[in-house]
Order: C-alpha cells, then sequence, then structure tokens
C-alpha cells in the first residue's frame, strides 16, 4: 500500500489594505465582496479618525506593512471629521504616498473637487447592489494591483 502524503499548505500573507468606513453594515458588504473579488489582500477596518492614526502610526513604528491601499469614507459620520483625517493621511510623510481611494454615497461636486485637491487618487459613487460591490472590487483590483506601479515606501 503507498502511502500519499498530503502538501503542506503556506500560509500566503495577504496584502493590507485600509478600509476607513464608520458604518458597520456597509463594512460587512465591503468585507464580502473583497474576500470574493480581491482574495490577495487583508482588508483592515477602522472606523474613527483617531484608530486610523493610531493604526499607521503603530505599523510605521512596530515595522508592520503599511497598507498598500486605503479605502475611505469621508463621512466619518460627518464631513469634517473624514476630511480632516484624509488633510493628516495626505500632510505626513510616510503615509502621503499611500493611495487613497475615496468610496462616498456622495455625488456633490464639491466634494468630488475637494477630494481630488487634497490629492487622493481616486473618487468612487458606492455601489448600490452587492453584484455592483464586487463589480467594482474587480475592476479595482484589475486596476491597483495589475496595472499600476506603486512606490517602494508605499
Amino acid at each position: 500500500m503507498a502511502i500519499t502524503y498530503a502538501p503542506k499548505l503556506r500560509k500566503v500573507r495577504r496584502t493590507p489594505i485600509l478600509v476607513v468606513e464608520n458604518n458597520p453594515d456597509q463594512w460587512l458588504i465591503i468585507r464580502a465582496a473583497l474576500a470574493q473579488s480581491f482574495p490577495e489582500v487583508e482588508p483592515i477596518w477602522k472606523n474613527h479618525p483617531l484608530q486610523v492614526l493610531s493604526f499607521l502610526d503603530e505599523c510605521a513604528s512596530d515595522s508592520r506593512s503599511i497598507p498598500r491601499l486605503i479605502l475611505m469614507e469621508p463621512y466619518l459620520p460627518n464631513r469634517k471629521d473624514g476630511w480632516a483625517l484624509l488633510e493628516k493621511i495626505k500632510a505626513h510623510p510616510r503615509y502621503q504616498l499611500i493611495p487613497v481611494v475615496v468610496m462616498s454615497h456622495s455625488e456633490i461636486v464639491e466634494d468630488i473637487t475637494e477630494a481630488y485637491s487634497m490629492n487622493i487618487a481616486s473618487y468612487i459613487t458606492k455601489p448600490t447592489t452587492y453584484h455592483k460591490w464586487v463589480s467594482c472590487f474587480q475592476t479595482l483590483r484589475r486596476y491597483w494591483w495589475e496595472v499600476v506601479s506603486f512606490p517602494t515606501s508605499a
């Protein structure tokens, strides 16, 4: 009788991306859609500006991987907090190179203009169905993982 060995499954290190979203229901949808369409990422959820800044500082000081991408809702829950957070991220010498993709329900022209004036990478209006979330993340994955070149420090 031949002995067969099952191959050892290596734990694959997934690339961290930071998801800044204050709505837990939205987070559940985002997490599920990312798992389905973007399996090589490890989404890290933060729902408050202070949590985001603390997490980024911990990454820098503990030599953990800085997120390769930030997906951010600018209304946390109010507009002032989210825009202040985005301004701090983009002003910080270590974090300013991390691409920030704003994902918001807002289609207000002033929001979109202000976001781009803060050097975001992209502004996406949040999808309205789960299927559209999956499709959005499949497109996002192709663009950010297969097309774009990142700076070495991001």
